[in-house]
């Protein structure tokens, strides 16, 4: 950039290049589920940006979204304009530039990508004569699938290994696009058998997951749905049903079975809407969940609150707020009116018994979690858990008799719930104890015992190691670390260090990633891709 003088306006641009067939949302998507394109400027003293001003958008139809949507096509430039304090210093002043957008195209989405950079510009003073020349360019990143890299030298592989502040490896969320995840990512401390079994799972495609790992959207939403569908079945919820419906107007006194059904299914979908307006609350309001999670005493807490939940499964304690509705009274004339079946509905969402709350608790920590990931669907589940509890009600207000009837089998459906929560708070009374024990970790022995597996022949840059591995064609471990996790610090002591394997992994290449802030976007992207929810983490990735 020539120079500029005191008190002068100074304009500029950005370009940017996508991959072939890729466009980037516009700074004002229509969804807000969407990544939109974002440009901000960390000036010097003296230097003020005015404007940022963003190319036309092209509309075009995309899967999943029945609007138009508004996107930059492969190639375009957002420019700017910044101007000179009349009173600024003299000499260079450098602009730090931030870009983050989202390359997509007809079938997929790339994971959000920041670029980083700085134009310098030289300051002079009012009267000093310069010579205009053509804006300014920075250019962000490209993601050319040009050929191989050449092999790299042994300074090349010396300064790689170095390591390097956190969120430099700007190549890295597209290069990992060109991987594919072998096996499932394996997290904690492993001993020496179980590590061994991750790698040669992860070799032969072996994953293991729990209830919902691995499963689709519509997998996850219809165990959530089948999970409200039989809370119904409860001694706090089924007794009741034929009391509420007698309230509302509905079920076998209605007359009218047209008239109850109706009613019936006004009732199922207040509470549904209750439940997906309080998860919705919850989940949006709560923050990053990855960071309130890796508190000790939310885990802590948490477990508490899930033992007395636990405990009131088996009767050991009380909790029903259903006695606080007692005291609503409604008038003989407005039974069978739809307000009043809606506002039942919500206010036996609202004040649940005791075998209703707890798992409605666990359903917002676990979206909680999931959107987090940021797998947006979680948003639903809720109110998808509402709509399992909502089913019978249509038919129950209709007077048809499809419920079972009472019995002493309520008792062992509540008790099954009752073992599960229990689980749960096991659980989370496991993770708390984990999280304090990482904290009598001391951060330079960790920092140590990393530096000595880069010695060794890790890859401090995540992106770096990519390259490598895209080059020969070697499967790749990702170790994500940070200073405070005492568990890393004991696997690179023990298990890593263990020669069974080190002879199995003599053939990856293998990266320290360092995830010391999970917030930061290029460690919070990363994380996310691999659902990583603690440290240690470990991935096996292999060339496409």
């Amino acid at each position: 950039m020539s120079a500029a003088r005191q008190g002068d306006t100074v304009r500029g641009a950005v370009s940017v290049r996508l991959p072939e067939g890729y466009h980037a949302q516009s700074n004002t998507p229509k969804d807000p589920a969407l990544i939109p394109t974002r440009l901000t400027f960390e000036p010097s003293d003296g230097i003020a940006v005015k404007e940022v001003v963003f190319p036309k958008t092209t509309d075009i139809q995309v899967i999943g979204f029945d609007a138009l949507q508004p996107v930059f096509e492969r190639d375009f430039a957002i420019g700017v304009e910044f101007t000179i304090d009349k009173t600024a210093s003299l000499g260079l002043h450098d602009l730090t530039i931030n870009l983050r957008y989202q390359a997509c195209n007809e079938t997929q989405c790339l994971v959000p990508t920041s670029v980083h950079g700085t134009w310098s510009i030289p300051v002079v003073t009012a009267d000093t004569p310069v010579t205009p020349t053509e804006s300014a360019v920075f250019q962000g990143l490209a993601f050319g699938q040009g050929a191989p890299p050449p092999a790299p030298t042994a300074a090349d592989r010396a300064s790689r290994r170095a390591p390097r502040p956190l969120g430099t490896d700007l190549g890295a969320s597209a290069r990992l696009d060109q991987f594919a995840v072998q096996g499932s990512p394996a997290s904690g401390y492993l001993p020496t058998k179980d590590f061994l079994a991750f790698i040669h799972d992860a070799e032969n495609g072996v994953t293991h997951g729990g209830l919902f790992d691995g499963r689709g959207p519509l997998a996850i939403l219809l165990i959530v749905f089948i999970g409200g569908l039989a809370l119904n079945l409860t001694p706090c919820v089924l007794p009741m049903i034929p009391i509420n419906l007698a309230i509302i107007g509905a079920g076998a006194r209605a007359g009218n079975k047209q008239r109850g059904f109706v009613l019936g299914a006004t009732y199922g979908a207040a509470m549904a809407i209750a439940y997906g307006v309080l998860g919705l609350v919850v989940i949006l309001t709560a923050g990053t969940f990855g960071t309130i999670n890796s508190s000790p005493w939310f885990n802590a807490g948490i477990a508490v609150l899930f033992v007395v939940l636990g405990l009131a499964m088996f009767d050991v304690v009380t909790i029903d707020f259903s006695k606080f509705s007692s005291g609503i009274q409604f008038k003989p004339e407005s039974r069978g009116s739809l307000l009043l079946a809606f506002g039942m509905g919500a206010v036996a969402a609202l004040l649940a018994g005791a075998c209703v709350a707890p798992v409605v608790v666990q359903v917002v920590l676990f979206a909680s979690n999931l959107y987090a990931t940021g797998t947006h669907i979680a948003l639903a589940l809720p109110f998808v858990l509402g709509l399992g509890m909502a089913l019978p009600w249509p038919a129950a207000g209709a007077g048809m008799a499809l419920l079972p009837k009472p019995g002493k089998w309520m008792d062992r459906v509540k008790y099954a719930f009752g073992v599960f929560i229990l689980a749960t708070a096991a659980y989370y009374g496991y993770e708390a104890y984990s999280i304090f024990s990482n904290r009598s970790v001391d951060p330079s022995a960790v920092r140590a015992s990393v530096e000595a597996q880069l010695k060794a022949g890790w890859y401090a840059s995540l992106d770096d190691g990519l390259q490598e591995a895209t080059r020969t064609g070697k499967p790749v471990l990702i170790d994500m670390w940070a200073t405070w996790c005492k568990n890393c610090l004991t696997m690179d002591r023990t298990t890593l260090e263990d020669p069974a394997v080190t002879t199995a992994l003599q053939n990856y290449v293998k990266i320290k990633f360092q995830a010391e802030d999970p917030d930061d976007p290029a460690v919070k992207s990363v994380m996310q891709r691999f659902n990583a929810v603690g440290l240690p983490t470990y991935v096996i990735l292999k060339p496409r």
